[in-house]
């Protein structure tokens, strides 16, 4: 018999006993947004409500359904002591009741905070099925999550015929595990938000800054991938990205993306993490030129920066004058987090003819108000430094702040708001001395 089967039947156990051995008081990871684990995080939730398991600390990402039900449900915040490295919308009101408490940081540097500052006793996340080498694939999740698989003192996958096979940095060796169990039931899906009025004009400017075989990143939110709808008739264009959306697949599948212009891992699409329907999942299985590799690698500013012509296409919620950018703070509290931005603005600014583009509404409250301030609120967070923003975005235009005077930038900025706020703008430019 095969011996990576037979360790596989070895290990194999109810999710009950798999959750058995996490200790109490432990630190726990699990799987990122379409990667968390149903039935394992249900079994640590059940020991918690029995009292088997009186304390545990969780740290995550974008939770989702599984985790907001289970290890993160509102009637074991008295138990748990959770930790988010950034603020999504299911977390915003326990992040404000302090029953959630908020870690800034890095995308890219999560795994080395993982790896060396954490005592991690456990890791659950879902998993391809092994193949006949002993291997899974973290599939949508490599993120972080690979690392804390192997810092963990104890490794327990959810094993589901649903979760894609993916290439890359992305096996698990059966000998890496400690205890298995099977739920083949389907992946939570995450459709791409729904595209608003002003995208098409922001959509349409962005598309025209990107040349044929320029290199691509879209990040979280609906704006930047509305994007993707207006790339159509580009060339030769490749990813290198950290979330993978079904906007790409569309490209990839028309001869849009082919990968075959890119500086490093030429004909791959390059990510971390994936975000998506069943459409996606599908195109994503065993497909060779998927690959998914640690956010400490996709992220890294040095390694996007490898990529010639790379164009990084983010969302903020704020600019101020001076073109700092805010996009994880609203109405005094934290709203988001840093996530992967600063490193895309600064790794496509240092590629070779890269960009570096942040996109936001000109107006917010159907246009009550401005998304450009003359300066932040107190206690306002910085996401992207002033000497960092390139290029800025609305649906009135753009502004290159790269070498350009605190006077050239205020004049620059308030081009990009809506005209009803220019004049107001202009005079709190004045009263500071910019222009």
């Amino acid at each position: 018999m095969n011996p990576c089967l037979s360790d596989y039947r070895r290990k194999l156990t109810t999710p009950e006993k798999a959750v058995e051995s996490i200790p109490d008081g432990a630190t726990l990871i699990y799987g990122l947004v379409m990667a968390e684990p149903p039935a394992l995080l249900a079994a640590i939730a059940k020991r918690l409500r029995s009292g088997d398991l009186n304390r545990l600390k969780v740290c995550s990402l974008l939770p989702q359904k599984y985790a907001c039900e289970t290890v993160l449900a509102l009637d074991l915040c008295d138990q748990v002591e959770a930790y988010s490295w950034f603020v999504s919308g299911r977390e915003r009101g326990l992040v404000r009741a302090g029953l959630n408490y908020f870690v800034p940081s890095h995308f890219h540097q999560i795994p080395r905070l993982v790896s060396e500052f954490m005592e991690l006793d456990a890791t659950v996340t879902t998993v391809s099925p092994m193949d006949k080498s002993g291997y899974f694939s973290f599939g949508t999740s490599n993120d972080f999550t690979s690392t804390a698989a192997r810092k963990a003192k104890r490794l327990i996958i959810e094993v589901n015929e649903n979760m894609p096979r993916v290439f890359g940095d992305s096996l698990l060796h059966i000998s890496e595990v400690d205890a298995i169990i099977e739920n083949h039931v389907p992946l939570l899906e995450i459709p791409p938000a729904s595209p608003k009025p002003e995208d098409e004009p922001i959509g349409r400017t962005i598309a025209e800054m990107v040349p044929d075989g320029a290199t691509i990143q879209l990040g979280l939110g609906g704006l930047p991938n509305a994007v993707a709808a207006y790339l159509k008739n580009h060339k030769n264009l490749g990813i290198h990205t950290e979330l993978f959306v079904p906007g790409m697949v569309d490209l990839i599948r028309n001869g849009i993306v082919t990968g075959a212009k890119k500086t490093i891992h030429p004909m791959k699409h390059v990510f971390t993490a994936a975000l998506g329907d069943k459409t996606m999942l599908d195109f994503m299985d065993n497909n060779p030129a998927m690959e998914g590799y640690p956010v400490s690698y996709t992220n890294h500013p040095s390694v996007i920066a490898k990529n010639d012509n790379m164009i990084s296409v983010n969302s903020i919620l704020q600019v101020d004058l001076l073109g700092q950018c805010n996009a994880e703070f609203l109405a005094g509290y934290q709203f988001s987090g840093t996530g992967g931005q600063l490193d895309y603005v600064r790794g496509a600014f240092d590629s070779k003819g890269g960009k570096s583009i942040l996109a936001f509404h000109a107006t917010a409250k159907k246009g009550e108000i401005s998304r450009i301030v003359p300066r932040f609120e107190e206690g306002a967070m910085i996401t992207t430094p002033r000497m960092d923003t390139h290029f800025l975005v609305t649906e009135f235009g753009v502004a290159n702040l790269k070498g350009k005077s605190t006077r050239e930038r205020a004049l620059s900025i308030i081009e990009l708001a809506h005209p009803k706020f220019r004049d107001g703008l202009l005079r709190e430019a004045e009263n500071m001395y910019f222009i």
